[in-house]
């Protein structure tokens, strides 16, 4: 009996220990050097990340965990101290190797209610490899090698701490800011990358697989696009126009042209959007008001493509709306803080007066060179939007407000002067690709597209002086091409079909006024004219409202109502 009693006890010893041996592998995650690791974090059961068997030509380990909205949490200690742990979506600790040792353990949480699938890797560097953020003095960690984000509608800030060089094992790090010489960290270079994700794509693993091609050296060079170089004397701090909706994703390597070595910055990831956010979230960036303006203003311009200087006062109406709602929409926003949809609507009455007064002004004193000027400089602004919205635009030359908005009005003016002989064919190409590209605006408003920054990067350099410091690159991709192939077909088809038509018709119409008056004179003079014997227009108004009212007016019963006098 007692010989069965402690073998009882034993069993039940025994499946305690495994259930504990497995508990602590399920929170037990081993990482090898370089290689990449898929997960998912709990709230409730916080992990542990093991990395063994580390070559002793080691000096530095930098550990980066990845997801694609909540945050994570790395720290060195399962009690999270100040200095020791860092938070966010793309957040990596580095670790400086001791003499002998070959095993580094680092602790993954979050507080995100539901489960947050994460990737994470180790990368090791060795003493003549730069140390991305070895020179931190704005951030917590000691060695920061993390790439901070922030954006807004108009740009999305990159932040980092400079690198140091490397160092052995067991040594202390050179100093940082004690001399400038080549033998210093002043030698060293910045790289910046960007590598975009598919437009219109915002799933997880799309997100997590892209940021698996962008953490090492190698990888980040084979498939990111280098946009700059910096030097130690440079501030680390760079801008890059926002994107809504496109994830883009950044990383810095940091490069030593004397030891002709280099290390990768932690990369980090943006959607310049929120996805927890109730309004205007990234699943759902386009408003109803926004999608109904610009709807409205496609129709219209695709009218004025194919019937443009047909319809001469139509395209006038749609050329001042266009250079009114422009300017005051620029007025409304710097000057006054009133909502977006209040800010379009006095914005889409602005433009209306603004195209009937253009009209008017032709309908009145019918000055062609004032009316052509009008269409030529909306040409050419779109033309001179086009160039600057090219690499062009991102020359160091253009970072000054001064030249860049004489080099911008220099080409819309050079346009309508380019074709000041022949005001038809600047009037019907004008017609052409302004009226089309008011499609590629519309279709923006329900789906990506980047070629709706080449004016929407001109209103945020109008609205935001500090924009001039952004990076203006767009993805070019697939949907991109089509809606450019769009664009170009209804521009070509719009000129085409406006040449053909009006070929031997007159080049513009008449002045209306002066046909009017004509047309007056000449009924007050010839009587035999029908339209001589017409009533006065206010006695013809006073008729009509007669014959209204009479519409509304009670049927008289029928029958004698007066006595009969006798």
């Amino acid at each position: 009996m007692g010989l069965a009693w402690l073998l009882a006890l034993a069993l039940l010893a025994s499946a305690a220990g495994a259930e504990v041996v497995a508990d602590a592998s399920q929170d037990l995650l081993e990482f090898s050097v370089g290689k990449f690791r898929s997960f998912e974090l709990n709230r409730t059961l916080p992990k542990e990340a093991v990395v063994r068997n580390i070559f002793n030509n080691v000096t530095l380990l930098i550990f980066q965990i990845h997801s694609q909205y909540r945050n994570t949490t790395v720290s060195f200690s399962r009690t999270l101290l100040p200095g020791s742990s860092a938070t966010g979506t793309d957040q990596g600790l580095a670790f400086v190797m001791n003499l002998e040792q070959t095993l580094c353990t680092w602790y993954l949480e979050t507080t995100a209610v539901v489960p947050v699938r994460s990737v994470a890797i180790p990368l090791s560097y060795s003493e003549l490899d730069p140390v991305p953020g070895g020179c931190n003095l704005e951030f917590d960690l000691d060695i920061d090698p993390n790439i901070y984000v922030e954006y807004d509608f108009f740009e999305t800030t990159l932040k980092f701490a400079p690198a140091n060089l490397g160092y052995s094992r067991g040594t202390d790090p050179l100093p940082c800011d004690v001399e400038t010489s080549r033998d210093s960290r002043w030698r060293l270079q910045y790289d910046i990358y960007q590598y975009f994700l598919p437009e219109n794509d915002l799933s997880e693993q799309v997100l997590l697989q892209a940021l698996q091609r962008m953490a090492e050296v190698s990888q980040v060079k084979a498939n990111a696009v280098k946009v700059i170089t910096l030097t130690a004397n440079d501030k680390t701090d760079i801008s890059f126009s926002s994107v809504r909706g496109q994830g883009v994703i950044y990383n810095i390597i940091v490069r030593d042209p004397l030891l002709n070595s280099s290390a990768a910055y932690v990369p980090a990831h943006t959607y310049a959007c929120s996805f927890e956010a109730v309004e205007g979230n990234c699943a759902s960036l386009g408003r109803a008001s926004t999608k109904a303006f610009f709807t409205l203003f496609a129709l219209l311009g695709l009218f004025i493509c194919f019937f443009g200087h047909r319809f001469w006062k139509t395209e006038l109406f749609f050329i001042g709306f266009i250079i009114m709602g422009f300017f005051f929409y620029i007025l409304l926003a710097r000057l006054t803080a009133v909502q977006y949809d209040v800010r379009l609507i006095l914005t889409a009455v602005a433009g209306g007066v603004g195209g009937l007064v253009l009209m008017a002004a032709w309908w009145r004193f019918g000055v062609l060179p004032l009316c052509m000027l009008c269409v030529g400089l909306t040409l050419g602004a779109l033309i001179s939007s086009m160039t600057l919205f090219t690499p062009l635009g991102n020359l160091k030359i253009f970072r000054d407000d001064g030249v860049f908005w004489v080099a911008f009005c220099c080409i819309a003016v050079f346009i309508p002067a380019l074709c000041i002989g022949c005001l038809r064919i600047l009037n019907v190409l004008s017609c052409g690709v302004v009226g089309s590209y008011t499609v590629v605006l519309a279709i923006n408003s329900y789906s990506f597209t980047s070629l709706s920054h080449v004016t929407l990067n001109i209103l945020k350099r109008a609205l935001r002086p500090d924009f001039r410091r952004a990076f203006t690159k767009v993805p070019w991709q697939t949907t991109d091409f089509i809606i450019l192939a769009v664009w170009g077909m209804l521009a070509v088809s719009g000129i085409t079909l406006q040449i053909r038509r009006e070929r031997g018709r007159p080049f513009f119409p008449p002045h209306p006024y002066k046909l009017w008056k004509q047309e007056r004179e000449r009924r007050v003079t010839n009587v035999l004219d029908p339209s001589h014997h017409l009533p006065p227009l206010r006695e013809r108004l006073l008729s009509r409202l007669a014959q209204i009212k009479e519409l509304f007016r009670k049927e008289q019963p029928a029958g004698e109502r007066t006595p009969l006098l006798l």
